[in-house]
């Protein structure tokens, strides 16, 4: 890396005329560090550049959070800025060994309820979106799907035709899945 004079106090912050400015220093910094500074994290990491370039930027963050503390005269700051990262990748290891694995929730969903709660759950809020249908829509859900009748029973028992029936329950679905959807019940 290029000498960068540091003259006495912060020049970033109010330091003399002509004062190399801390950004100016970071970008330097940057500039050589980085490229050689990511090959080393890539290692370490097992090749996973996601966490190597956060791990190159955390890096960084601190190095610009102790620019008035390092010694810029030095021919390179390389083997401190190694050191945090390679600290830096420790504690993430350390972080993630100390706390459970995460685990994708999505296959449990699927699995059936083993406890009468669920089944409990899920039954009142099929009877909750059943009171968002008409009265006529919820009649044909209760008699075909609820009480098992077919669609000539149920067409005798409400006093309309079967192919009344018959569309009343297609829109009744229609409507009782809307209803399910805006209380967060996919199927």
């Amino acid at each position: 890396m290029t000498e960068h004079p540091r003259p006495a106090g912060h020049p970033g912050r109010g330091g003399p005329p002509g004062a190399v400015p801390d950004e100016e220093l970071m970008r330097a910094l940057y500039r050589e560090h980085a490229g050689p500074l990511l090959g080393h994290v890539l290692r370490l990491v097992a090749g996973d550049r996601q966490r190597a370039e956060d791990v190159v930027q955390e890096t960084m963050l601190r190095a610009w959070r102790t620019i008035d503390r390092l010694d810029t005269t030095r021919e390179s700051l390389r083997p401190w800025l190694v050191a945090v990262a390679r600290r830096i990748v420790i504690d993430g290891h350390r972080r993630r060994l100390a706390r459970p694995r995460e685990v994708d929730p999505a296959p449990l969903a699927g699995l059936p309820a083993e406890d009468g709660l669920d089944r409990v759950l899920r039954l009142m809020t099929v009877a909750d979106a059943l009171g968002d249908l008409t009265d006529a829509h919820r009649e044909v859900i209760v008699e075909t799907y609820f009480e098992g009748r077919t669609v000539d029973e149920a067409a005798d028992l409400l006093g309309v035709p079967p192919g009344t029936v018959k569309s009343r329950i297609f829109y009744a679905l229609r409507a009782l899945r809307l209803a399910l959807e805006e209380r967060g019940v996919t199927p």
